[in-house]
Parts: C-alpha cells; structure tokens; sequence
C-alpha cells in the first residue's frame, strides 16, 4: 500500500478509485456470481439510495409543509440501506474467512475500508432515529434522552446531530464511490445470478413501500405542523386573540 511517497498512497489509490482508473477485479463465480455479482447488487442499491437520499434532502427545504413526503422518503429508505449493508456485511466476512474469490478481489483502498463502517453506523442511526421520532411522536421526542450538566438533548436534537455527522462521512463515501458504481451499472454484465439479485431488489422495493405506508400512518402528530416550543407559544398567544 505504501510506496516511495510515503503517506501519499492511501490517497492516491482513493483519487484513482473515484475517477475509476483504478478497478479491482470481482471474479465471476457460477450460481450468484460470486464477488462480481456481490458487487452489481451493491451498486443497484448504493445508487438507489443515493437517489433517494437526494429527494429526502430537498424535503429538508420546507420539512414542515413536506414532513409526510420527509417521512415516507425515510421510511423508504430503510431497507435498501439495510440490504446494503448486508451486501457489504457478506462481502468482508468472505474475505477474512479466506474465500478464495473474494481474497482474489482484495479490499477496498485503505481509505474506504475505514470509511465504511462510518457509513453504516451513521446511516443506521440516521434512520433509525427518524423512525423513532414518528414512532414516539412529537410531545415524547421533546423529552430528553441527555441531561447532564446542563447538557439537555432531546430525540429531535440527536437526529439533527447524527445528521451532521452522516452527511460528512456520506459526502466523501459518495465522491469515493459514485463513479465507479455508476461505470459498474451501465457496463454489460454476464454475471449469473441474475433473477437473485432482482428478486433481492423488488423484495426492498416492497418492504420499502409497506415501511413508507405504515410511517406515514403513524405521523400525525408531526403533520400538525408543532414543531417546537415557538410554535407552540405562537399558537397559544393567538387563540388569546
């Protein structure tokens, strides 16, 4: 990993994996398709979400007027994210268990190896709490999770939080791995395992779509639009009109 340059090479090797002149070779087994097909299936999914990622980001815009668009969006997104996971998950458990084909393909540049599991653990709780926030609803989110010397964080607050933090870590994972996602779709694949990896794909789409359903159902008292102790002040102070 390391050369002549020294620290220069782990950066190197990222630079090249992003503008895609740098390609690690997936041999193609029979049945799923082994680590070619482990990485098709991650590319459908990583481009998906970042679609969808996009759409839930212009929600942001006006979360208040768009909160049951921001709702179901999120929903949406929970099983693709946790299908890429899995899809990831798989892939490094094959290469430490010493699989000769995914051991062939190597890992990812020393970069993007530590980067990953930011991605997943900031993207699982990004998620995860916005679904806790529906669920609890907007009087119990307002409740504080930490309230130590004076530091008071509510459920609105962590979710804010971890927003922030993911949408570093998501920035340099998308400039890292766009491209070559993108190059890895819209090339012409023979890799078997492809009514796997399409039934893999409708069976998100569909725990996407009932997820997005019930959420919405349960978000009602976000959608009355109370937002916060101002609102709530304003409101009061006008009824006393």
């Amino acid at each position: 990993m390391f050369d002549a340059a020294g620290d220069q090479a782990p950066v190197r090797d990222v630079v090249d994996t992003a503008l895609g002149r740098r390609e690690r070779h997936d041999p193609v087994l029979p049945g799923t398709g082994g680590p070619a097909g482990n990485a098709l299936l991650t590319a459908w999914l990583g481009l998906f979400l970042l679609v969808l990622f996009f759409a839930e980001g212009l929600t942001l815009l006006d979360v208040r007027g768009l909160i049951s668009w921001h709702v179901a969006l999120g929903a949406l997104l929970v099983p693709p994210a946790v299908a890429k996971t899995a899809t990831t998950g798989w892939r490094m458990v094959r290469y430490y268990a010493g699989h000769a084909g995914y051991r062939l393909a190597g890992p990812p540049p020393l970069v993007l190896r530590m980067l990953g599991p930011l991605v997943v653990v900031t993207t699982l709780a990004l998620l995860g709490s916005g679904v806790a926030l529906v669920l609890l609803g907007q009087d119990t989110s307002r409740q504080a999770v930490v309230d130590v010397l004076g530091l008071r964080v509510d459920w609105v607050g962590l979710h804010k939080g971890v927003f922030f933090v993911w949408f570093a870590v998501m920035a340099a994972h998308v400039l890292g791995r766009a491209l070559p996602a993108l190059r890895l779709v819209v090339r012409r694949h023979q890799v078997p395992g492809t009514v796997r990896r399409v039934t893999a794909l409708v069976l998100s789409l569909v725990l996407a779509g009932t997820a997005a359903v019930w959420l919405v159902g349960l978000e009602g008292s976000w959608r009355e639009g109370r937002f916060g102790d101002d609102d709530r002040e304003h409101a009061g102070t006008s009824r006393t009109h």
